[in-house]
């Protein structure tokens, strides 16, 4: 039998239907704010059709399903979605768009009460002001029917001497686990971190391993959330990841890229070989325990340059991609090659999967799906962008509180 670089063509086809059944059922949730105007700290920039009303959030994220096939939930901001208070018939309204709801997401960092920060403020009341949002949140969730509450803080301090670090860390521990307690069964809560910015001297959610702490001393139902973006240059997030896999704590990813720091940039635009090598410590801990493992995968970018469907339909494909190489990295080879501590083979091993062309692969998966061969130029062709935007430019003029977390 023909071999290829050390894999037999039957080994090679068998990798590549495994790759083929694990995309049909990888999901990837997009974000409301996603397609709303955003901009950077100096302002924001405004595009023609961009979504005001949660209704207009759906009808897009409709389209990126549509196209796709693989991004079934959308990811909710409960101040910015929701300002006059939840309306049930918004469920309805997103399964008639072809999705539902998803992540729910409490908003503690906006308002002018949060100035010294939200669960770990030294005001006992704006304490108890944050965990009513938190639990107002849940119970959103509970009549969606939302799998996720996700939880990013701004908390944090300025100057050294500014804060007691411990009584924060205990004020926070004591609100999410009463959060934790409020929480139905189905729901897990995913802890955020964030090493700097807004707060610049700590944050009381600053890196992994805060976050696995909270998580463990919140309870059960509470995990790590991976946001690519929030980690200091040249950080090994694989490494993370893989530690949080080992652990069985990790419970979801924010995709973005980053050129400094918390750019949000699409995904892939900047260190695809990255984002591949998270996926391959996912893969090889799902081949190593026979099954997908439970992570909710999440877009979180600022589109305030890229049309905000465009972008967020290139970066499912991107992410379908990168996973779709990692399927393809022949583990037997690469344990051999380590076990005999051959450095050049077993970095050649992941570079050869890297550069393999999954163009048959995702068109196959596509095909399954119902989706066209390349979701992104057929959105370009559908009209759907220039039609939106001259619907909505003719509607009154409408206030809207939308930003990026």
């Amino acid at each position: 039998m023909a071999k290829r670089n050390g894999k037999t063509s039957a080994g090679t086809a068998k990798l590549r239907d495994a790759a083929i059944e694990r995309l049909l059922s990888l999901q990837i949730e997009t974000p409301s704010w996603g397609f709303s105007d955003s901009g950077t700290r100096f302002g924001k920039f405004t595009q023609p059709g961009a979504a005001v009303t949660i209704e207009d959030k759906l009808d897009d994220a409709g389209q990126v399903q549509e196209f796709t096939r693989a991004t079934p939930t959308v990811a909710v901001h409960v101040l910015w979605d929701f300002p006059d208070g939840f309306d049930p018939a918004v469920i309805q309204y997103a399964r008639s768009r072809g999705v539902q709801i998803g992540a729910i997401n409490p908003n503690l960092f906006q308002d002018q009460q949060y100035k010294w920060g939200s669960i770990t403020n030294r005001d006992a009341a704006i304490r108890k002001q944050s965990l009513d949002h938190i639990l107002d949140s849940i119970e959103i969730g509970r009549q969606t029917k939302s799998q996720y509450l996700s939880l990013w803080f701004a908390d944090g301090a300025n100057y050294p001497g500014q804060a007691d670090i411990r009584q924060r860390k205990a004020w926070a521990t004591k609100a999410l686990q009463k959060a934790h307690e409020a929480m139905p069964k189905r729901m897990t809560m995913l802890v955020e971190y964030k090493p700097f910015e807004p707060a610049f001297y700590f944050t009381d959610f600053g890196d992994w391993g805060m976050a696995y702490v909270f998580a463990k001393n919140i309870g059960k139902q509470a995990k790590v959330l991976v946001d690519t973006g929030h980690h200091f240059p040249a950080q090994n997030i694989e490494q993370i990841v893989a530690w949080l896999i080992d652990e069985n704590m990790l419970g979801g990813f924010h995709f973005n890229d980053r050129r400094y720091a918390d750019d949000d940039l699409t995904s892939g635009s900047i260190d695809p070989y990255q984002l591949f090598r998270i996926f391959n410590e996912i893969v090889a801990a799902e081949r190593e325990r026979g099954k997908a493992l439970d992570i909710a995968y999440m877009v979180d970018q600022s589109h305030n340059l890229k049309p905000k469907i465009q972008a967020m339909i290139q970066t499912v494909v991107t992410v379908q991609d990168l996973f779709a190489k990692a399927c393809l990295v022949d583990r037997d080879a690469l344990a051999a090659s380590q076990a005999a501590e051959d450095v050049v083979r077993s970095e050649t091993i992941l570079k050869d999967a890297f550069n393999a062309d999954v163009s048959g692969l995702l068109g196959e998966v596509r095909k399954q799906l119902g989706a066209p061969a390349d979701p992104l130029e057929a959105f370009r062709r559908s009209g759907y962008e220039q039609r939106i935007a001259k619907e909505r430019a003719q509607r009154p003029a409408e206030a809207t509180a939308t930003g990026l977390g």
